[in-house]
């Protein structure tokens, strides 16, 4: 059997680039948001708790992110944005724990509410639309305590 031939790491695509030619996505479309597969975790990922500075954040980091595009969104290296795939090695979780997730979530993906405050909003992207999944003030999805 013939041996596989693997390219050079410097001549592989990203792993965004590779999700990028996965999807269908018009990358010129405004990204918007979505909290249809939003569900919190007991212990781990539960708003009841929050203050109201979290949420006030929440709303306008979302308002900010809605005037850009996806294309924007996904090569986007700001300091206080940080978004970026999630890698599940070295988490808590090994997946969303979506029915079907393979079929749905092509790229699990992550950004920060503010630069080292708020944490992070973890969720996927399909089509112009980034569902929401968890809100993660306090990184829970990194802490393995």
């Amino acid at each position: 059997m013939a041996k596989k031939f693997t390219k050079p790491k410097h001549l592989q695509k990203s792993e965004i680039s590779r999700a990028k030619d996965s999807l269908k996505i018009d990358f010129n479309s405004l990204i918007s948001f979505s909290f249809k597969y939003f569900i919190s975790v007991d212990g781990k990922f539960e708003p009841y708790s929050w203050n109201a500075d979290y949420f006030t954040t929440l709303i306008e980091r979302l308002k900010e992110l809605s005037r850009l595009s996806v294309q924007q969104f996904y090569s986007n290296r700001s300091k206080s944005l940080r978004s970026h795939p999630i890698d599940w090695n070295g988490t808590t979780e090994d997946s969303f724990g979506l029915p079907q997730e393979d079929q749905i979530v092509h790229v699990p993906y992550q950004f920060e509410l503010s630069a080292n405050e708020y944490g992070r909003v973890h969720g996927f992207i399909i089509d112009s639309v980034f569902y929401i999944r968890w809100l993660d003030p306090d990184h829970n999805l990194y802490s393995k305590s």
